[in-house]
């Protein structure tokens, strides 16, 4: 546990010191949601329920490849023998799978508030839609940090990342727009158990799977 909060720490002064990191990431969903306000033309009512929901989860989902993409790809191969040295690599891939879970879900929540305020807000269970937001932050950081650890050791990592991470973040991604629909409907909260626990049960099993399997591509 210490050597985790150790990593977390080196990640958030990191993070404090490149600024610019987080402020890009906020200026794109920014400027996503301006460009989506623009394009549907609310005063015409073109923006239907089913849309805002897709929306806002593809921008997320956007904003979470760009914001976890370089997980490892920033590091210097110097660093992570030194990181090798001192650390268990299970300290390391739960502390970075942590950090971005945070991260996800801070922009998750400003995003939600910018993309509220400009395009409205259908959510009538904001209960429902707050565990959905932890939920997904929580999967697509998991998800793409082990990705981001995978693809970092091949040279065109970017493409590799996104092959490897389309099959498991797209049957999330769908379970994440069905839970968000029935918390936009008011839907009491058993109608959702099932989405709940396939989020919660993939959220641990990519965990689980981060936790057994780095090691291995540590050593590498």
């Amino acid at each position: 546990m210490n050597e985790i909060k150790t990593l977390i720490w080196k990640e958030v002064t990191l993070e404090w010191r490149q600024k610019y990191a987080l402020s890009g990431m906020l200026l794109y969903v920014v400027s996503t949601v301006f460009v989506c306000y623009l394009s549907f033309n609310l005063r015409r009512n073109q923006l239907t329920p089913i849309v805002w929901n897709t929306l806002f989860w593809i921008i997320l989902l956007f904003t979470a490849v760009n914001a976890i993409a370089k997980s490892f790809s920033q590091e210097r191969h110097g660093r992570l023998l030194y990181y090798y040295s001192l650390c268990s690599p299970q300290a390391i891939i739960i502390s970075k799978i942590i950090y971005n879970s945070l991260v996800m879900a801070v922009l998750s929540v400003l995003g939600f508030a910018i993309y509220a305020f400009v395009m409205g807000n259908p959510i009538q269970d904001n209960g429902l839609f707050s565990i959905c937001i932890l939920l997904a932050s929580t999967g697509f950081a998991s998800v793409l940090t082990l990705i981001a650890g995978i693809a970092s050791k091949a040279d065109n990592s970017a493409t590799l990342m996104a092959v490897l991470s389309f099959p498991i973040i797209l049957p999330m991604l769908l379970m994440t727009i069905r839970l968000a629909k029935n918390a936009m409907d008011g839907l009491d909260w058993s109608v959702s158990t099932d989405e709940i626990t396939t989020l919660l049960s993939i959220d641990l099993i990519v965990i689980t799977l981060s936790y057994l399997l780095f090691p291995y591509l540590w050593r590498s």
